[in-house]
């Protein structure tokens, strides 16, 4: 086995994901080489820094940089070990698209060598890691690849999605179990010697496909749960109840946990991984299509219950609380809070007031809509009503007096209502 100084990584894609695995495997003592296509990225990650928001990432990038341990391009070269960590969206009636993947998988073909090892990370769907194998089978009739050979294959071929949550990369990457998937027995055996440099988890091995779908049942998983959430929110509204006091007792009893709610479902995992199970086999999965029903129907529920608000005070500004899918990351991908401001801003233009913390300016989308980038306090002092759409540590350290006086859309439930006795104004607060 390679020893760690002498191993030699490709990681194809320094996003979210791929910058920090790559900068952990780097920090193990291995040569990572970063792949990607934006020279911007590669030029940041080049000078030590970073162009995404993780706690600690910077200096650890920083760190393995100047030692010379990682490096990034958008020319790929060979190496030992090569680890796919690119998008894969789904198209406009949620089929995935795998086309990033396979061109990764291109990328790495010319460059491809007998005793390499291939691991694929992007959530994929079921039968990806095959595709993989054999576009290379395809590219390079010169080597035996698993499952398109007979007897001991030249490379190892895998699948090891990543379960880490923004905000803890740099730990889960290393604390986490993981699901290590080969073409082959022999595959998955490789891949693991590979994760072990650098994972103090319990790493499991499995087939390729069964790994593929464990990833995607982990998010369809927590998509079920949410939604139950939302839609026990929905029905309190209706019924004029505060959903957040029912879930509070409900879960006192011992064998209920049931999630907080919010404005929808967002992030490049639960929000997109559930429509591949749904693809894959429609006819079985009503549970899961319906679970992702719900959560988008939230965001229209929101919006709904923030212009109602808006609408009760004509010309008045009204701040937007954060723009992000979760709390403390400036991580907007599939961020039902951003489609919520952006809404209200192409509704109410220049009333609209967004604070996020974790941005330095509005996305593009907002152009035109007359919409501010404000902060907390300039918010506070000036917006009688407010949007809460992110529980941002921040947000969550307004104490009652500063803001008694405005009304407010919680979605988070992280600004509990002013006592009755001591309220000074009227309030519509609605579970979001």
């Amino acid at each position: 086995m390679i020893s760690d100084s002498e191993l030699k990584v490709c990681m194809v894609g320094l996003g979210y994901i791929g910058l920090p695995t790559a900068a952990v495997i780097a920090r193990s003592g291995a040569a990572v080489l970063g792949i990607d296509v934006d020279p911007r990225v590669v030029e940041t990650v080049n000078s030590g820094k970073v162009h995404i928001e993780e706690i600690d990432l910077d200096g650890l990038v920083s760190g393995v940089v100047a030692r010379g341990l990682l490096r990034a391009s958008t020319e790929i070269a060979p190496a030992d070990v090569f680890v796919i960590a690119v998008p894969t969206p789904f198209g406009p009636n949620h089929e995935p698209d795998i086309g990033y993947v396979l061109e990764a998988a291109a990328t790495i073909a010319p460059v491809l060598k007998a005793g390499d090892t291939v691991i694929l990370e992007s959530t994929s769907p079921i039968g990806t890691t095959e595709k993989v194998a054999a576009l290379l089978a395809d590219r390079r009739t010169d080597l035996a690849i698993p499952g398109h050979c007979s007897g001991t294959a030249d490379v190892a071929i895998a699948y090891c999605p990543e379960r880490v949550l923004p905000g803890r990369i740099l730990v889960e990457l290393i604390d986490n179990d993981r699901v290590i998937g080969g073409i082959t027995p022999r595959c998955a055996r490789k891949a693991l010697y590979f994760y072990r440099r650098f994972v103090r988890g319990a790493c499991v091995t499995t087939t390729a496909r069964a790994a593929e779908m464990t990833k995607l049942t982990e998010n369809a998983f927590r998509d079920v749960n949410i939604a139950f959430a939302n839609e026990l929110s929905v029905v309190a509204d209706t019924m004029g109840i505060d959903v957040w006091e029912v879930i509070r007792l409900a879960n006192r009893h011992p064998r209920v946990n049931i999630l907080s709610p919010g404005p929808g479902v967002g992030g490049h995992c639960i929000a997109v991984d559930p429509w591949f199970l749904v693809h894959a086999d429609p006819e079985n999965s009503r549970l899961i299509r319906t679970a992702r029903e719900v959560n988008d129907a939230k965001i229209a529920h929101t919006i709904a219950r923030a212009e109602a608000l808006a609408e009760e005070i004509p010309g008045a500004p009204i701040a937007c609380l954060g723009l992000a899918f979760k709390a403390n990351i400036d991580d907007f991908r599939e961020s039902p809070a951003l489609k919520v401001a952006l809404h209200l801003a192409k509704r109410f233009g220049d009333r609209v007031r967004i604070v996020e913390p974790y941005a330095a300016r509005l996305p593009q989308a907002f152009e035109s809509t007359g919409a501010q980038l404000i902060d907390l306090d300039t918010a506070l002092e000036t917006c009688p009503a407010f949007v809460v759409l992110v529980d941002h540590d921040i947000f969550r350290s307004v104490p009652l007096d500063e803001r008694a006086d405005k009304r407010v859309h919680d979605a988070r439930g992280i600004w509990p209502d002013q006592p009755k006795a001591q309220a000074s104004t009227p309030r519509l607060r609605v579970a979001g």
